[in-house]
């Protein structure tokens, strides 16, 4: 099978990603085959964050699966000086917070997923200070992102996936860094959530808001599926979330 083609800077990102993916534990990178193949279109992709290894290891199973993801990250990141640089020429989208950008971004990632391009979100928007490691109430952006595409009758696959290992060798909450002993770190796909229901409803405040719950529903109950254990009856709280 070929490869989506990712340019120069793409291979570079490859370049570091594996080797550290390979020394932060034990991948275990299952439910690829929910994504489509290369030249199949594109996909949303709504994972959990539970530390910051998770895009790299989100990365990799993306890119092992013959795609090239596209993040979107806040846009402080593309001020560090030569990271910023790599972002942009590896064609990943800044998230403007509370700004008149913000509609921007949701607009530069509706266009990637048009363009049939994998697009990957994290609708916490950071990661999670649940004590356990669940996921928090989620912003409602991802709902935008995927309802966007039933506006304009594409049908672009919404693919939770979710994340668990990470944490345990970096815990950036506690301060933490424990390569070893080396852990399994597993990243797993569901299966894509049809929203085919909310098709030509208003897009209003409610509606974004029970897409969102909904989407985090399905990412939180596959995370209990990979953790062995239920999961908790509702989201974590923070201040600011919508």
């Amino acid at each position: 099978m070929r490869r989506e083609k990712g340019g120069l800077w793409v291979a570079v990102c490859a370049a570091f990603f594996y080797p550290i993916g390979f020394l932060t534990g034990r991948q275990r990178y299952e439910g690829r085959d929910r994504l489509p193949a290369p030249g199949g279109g594109g996909a949303l992709v709504v994972a959990n964050h539970i530390s910051y290894l998770d895009p790299v290891h989100t990365a990799l199973w993306v890119h092992t699966a013959r795609r090239m993801p596209r993040f979107l990250a806040k846009a402080s990141l593309w001020k560090i000086p030569v990271f910023g640089k790599v972002l942009v020429a590896s064609g990943q989208i800044p998230v403007y917070r509370e700004s008149a950008d913000a509609q921007n971004s949701l607009r530069d990632g509706e266009r990637a997923l048009a363009e049939g391009k994998i697009v990957v979100i994290y609708p916490e928007g950071t990661i999670t200070r649940d004590p356990d490691g669940w996921p928090m109430l989620a912003r409602t952006g991802v709902a935008r992102l995927a309802l966007s595409s039933l506006a304009l009758d594409r049908d672009v696959p919404v693919i939770p996936v979710v994340h668990w290992g990470t944490r345990e060798v970096y815990d950036h909450y506690r301060k933490r860094f424990r390569p070893l002993p080396r852990r399994d770190i597993v990243v797993r796909a569901g299966d894509p959530v049809d929203l085919s229901e909310y098709r030509g409803r208003p897009l209003d405040a409610a509606l974004l808001r029970e897409v969102t719950d909904l989407l985090m529903v399905r990412v939180r109950d596959l995370l209990a599926q990979v953790r062995g254990e239920p999961a908790p009856a509702d989201f974590f709280r923070r201040g600011g979330a919508a």
